[in-house]
């Protein structure tokens, strides 16, 4: 067989049209109609690229020159964004955002679903595009002999230094620069990922944007922390908002942040938020939506799709801490949460308690052997809601959604491109998706969440 010859060479230079936005919003251009992703190109720009990498079908390049710009494009706000990996959109119009996020979907649908024949509305924009993210997660390291605590640089484990990132909230900002001032001050060591050694891993900072209140993460490699006292006390000096210290024991050589041992150190076990008229209690390690506002617009959302009249029993597998349960609930008669993870289902329970919700009920297990065994109990429900992870469903599930024969399935989804391939499963399987509703959970990135409503084919 005749051996492929790829268009393009390593390091040398090409002009290109780019024709859309990829999955992780970089610019999708074709040279003799091969594929180049280009970061920082946006659709409709003539841009000079010099290749950087070939594979088999599509090659990598970074922007040399723009010929034509888009109308669009922008200066990011950000000093230095062209170093950081955190965002990947500030180059563009937050309008044109919404519209490029809607287009992702677009595509994913009807390009890996193939379905042409589902109605999917502009995206809901955020008010408040800055400054949005209650949870903050930065490596600490060393650089030249400095502390550094920031983003990686994007494709890198190379950390930029942060000190005032423009989509964190103003006291997470607040927490890397103390924790980098108290670190550096007190000649605390910090993780060398290549060698295992040092103490310092990563600062993780949560915040509740309707209470106030702050809790801050020490992930360390060891158990000990030298000098606990001191980092507490100038951490409280500094820190005015804090009610929480909390410290995270991850003694692996990994990039997984966080290990299993978690420990207060000052202070409250969590922090307190409200999503609506809900209050919830956000420990260290729970999940809880970045963006507290759109989250409710996103939930809201799904309990509309819902269609909930206060007689229906739902389902919520993948119900995390029970967020969409509680909102779900207020509509309901009775509702199940399913959730793989068995201290996020600790949560659920305490916060349905919280909230003076009873008509929940909560269980730990896998989607796919819990919800036959319902069924069997007679549970038939005419809803079905699911949040899964970025990867999506696997097939078994999305085939027990559909053996329980509920009216209508409620897809939240953070990947278009595993919401696409699902809702073309669901279709095989008897569901037609009539509506997806983007949402724009996280400005400035590449990210876009989305709420689908599927309903139940006539036989």
């Amino acid at each position: 067989m005749k051996k492929q010859v790829q268009p393009v060479i390593k390091n040398h230079t090409y002009t290109l049209e780019i024709a859309s936005l990829g999955h992780s919003g970089e610019g999708v251009g074709r040279y003799e109609g091969f594929t180049v992703f280009v970061p920082h190109a946006l659709p409709g720009e003539t841009v000079d690229v010099q290749i950087i990498e070939v594979k088999k079908n599509y090659a990598k390049a970074n922007l040399k020159a723009i010929k034509v710009a888009s109308s669009a494009r922008c200066n990011p706000a950000c000093s230095i964004y062209d170093q950081c990996g955190g965002c990947q959109l500030q180059h563009v119009d937050y309008q044109e955002q919404l519209i490029l996020k809607r287009q992702t979907v677009v595509d994913a649908v009807t390009r890996i679903g193939k379905i042409n024949d589902v109605i999917i509305h502009q995206t809901i924009g955020a008010q408040e595009p800055w400054y949005y993210r209650n949870k903050m997660q930065f490596p600490v390291g060393t650089e030249k002999g400095d502390v550094v605590v920031g983003c990686f640089a994007q494709g890198t484990h190379q950390i930029i230094n942060t000190e005032h990132c423009l989509i964190q909230h103003q006291d997470n900002n607040l927490i890397a620069q103390t924790v980098q001032q108290v670190v550096s001050e007190l000649g605390i060591s910090t993780y060398d990922e290549h060698t295992g050694q040092g103490i310092m891993r990563h600062v993780v900072g949560r915040v509740g944007t309707k209470t106030g209140e702050v809790m801050v993460v020490l992930v360390t490699s060891t158990i000990e922390l030298p000098q606990k006292d001191k980092i507490i006390g100038e951490l409280r000096k500094r820190i005015p908002n804090v009610v929480s210290i909390v410290q995270n024991i991850n003694s692996n050589k990994t990039n997984v942040i966080f290990g299993n041992t978690t420990k207060t150190l000052w202070g409250q076990d969590t922090i307190t938020d409200q999503l609506g008229e809900f209050t919830f209690h956000i420990s260290a390690r729970s999940f809880f939506q970045v963006n507290t506002t759109q989250a409710e617009l996103l939930y809201n959302k799904a309990v509309e799709y819902a269609g909930l009249s206060g007689e229906e029993t739902v389902i919520d597998a993948y119900c995390g801490t029970g967020t969409i349960t509680l909102f779900l609930a207020r509509h309901a008669k009775k509702v199940y949460g399913i959730e793989i993870v068995e201290p996020a289902i600790q949560d659920a329970w305490r916060n349905a308690e919280l909230n003076q919700v009873t008509n929940v009920e909560f269980t730990v297990g896998d989607a796919t052997h819990v919800m036959p065994k319902m069924f069997k109990q007679g549970i038939c429900p005419e809803v079905i809601v699911v949040d899964p992870p970025r990867a999506g469903c696997e097939p078994k599930v999305l085939e027990t959604f559909a053996a329980m024969k509920p009216e209508r399935i409620v897809y939240v989804s953070c990947n278009p491109a595993s919401l696409a391939r699902d809702l073309a499963v669901l279709a095989d399987l008897g569901y037609v998706a009539k509506e997806i509703q983007p949402v724009d959970m996280f400005s400035h990135t590449f990210h876009v969440e989305c709420v689908a409503l599927i309903e139940r084919g006539k036989a």
